[in-house]
């Protein structure tokens, strides 16, 4: 008898404190990402949803699907909670769509919080008219294939950035980001701290009293 499983499948990890996950919906991803060197976050990943002033937040579920193949990722929402973020790594392949308006719906309907797709989407109408967060590395009218192989909650790579199941995702119009567990409070407590800091930085502005001293500091390290 052949050991090979068409999934792979791990027990997803503990979501996230709920309350934590809903501060982190008023912040903004650039505010975030500041805050973790600047150097993290998807590329070349897209919103294609209703763009809206707060930010998807979740404990991400992953998966690893062949390119154009969505076997794996039906599996996968049997083991997504409501708030959960559903991450998929289709290897950045457009040449087949891996979900489309009518999954993507019944994601939303479940109560996740929003779907990643490092490959392509189908439907782009119908989700556009939808708040629920659906991004993607691009689009065809082809459909997926349902043959597999894939994992599920396996570390994973969307965009250039690698998501651990557990991690928290976030994401707005800007972009994902993906925190490890460990550090989601430290990073939104300093993220709350600059956003205070931006705050009064705007009322000098009004006010015709903003200090652009500081330029002259960088203009002079640049030059040494």
């Amino acid at each position: 008898m052949s050991a090979y499983q068409a999934i792979r499948k791990n027990p997803s990890a503990g979501q996230y404190d709920g309350r934590v996950l809903e501060a982190l919906r008023d912040i903004p991803v650039s505010t975030l990402s500041d805050n973790m060197h600047r150097n993290i976050g998807t590329v070349g990943l897209a919103p294609f949803h209703q763009a809206s002033r707060q930010t998807m937040a979740g404990t991400a579920v992953t998966v690893r699907s062949r390119g154009g193949d969505n076997l794996a990722y039906l599996r996968a929402l049997e083991f997504c909670r409501p708030g959960d973020v559903l991450v998929i790594d289709a290897g950045g392949d457009i040449g087949n769509a891996v979900v489309g308006g009518i999954l993507t719906f019944y994601a939303a309907k479940i109560g996740l919080a929003g779907v990643v797709v490092d490959g392509a989407i189908r439907d782009v109408a119908e989700i556009r008219s939808r708040a629920f967060p659906v991004y993607a590395r691009g689009v065809t009218h082809r459909g997926p294939y349902k043959d597999g192989p894939g994992e599920i909650n396996v570390p994973v790579s969307v965009g250039g950035m690698v998501v651990n199941p557990g991690d928290v995702v976030v994401g707005d119009q800007d972009g994902l980001l993906a925190i490890p567990p460990d550090d989601v409070e430290r990073v939104l407590q300093k993220a709350r701290d600059v956003l205070a800091a931006e705050a009064r930085t705007m009322a000098a502005m009004e006010a015709g009293t903003w200090d652009r001293s500081f330029i002259d500091a960088l203009e002079a390290r640049c030059n040494n």
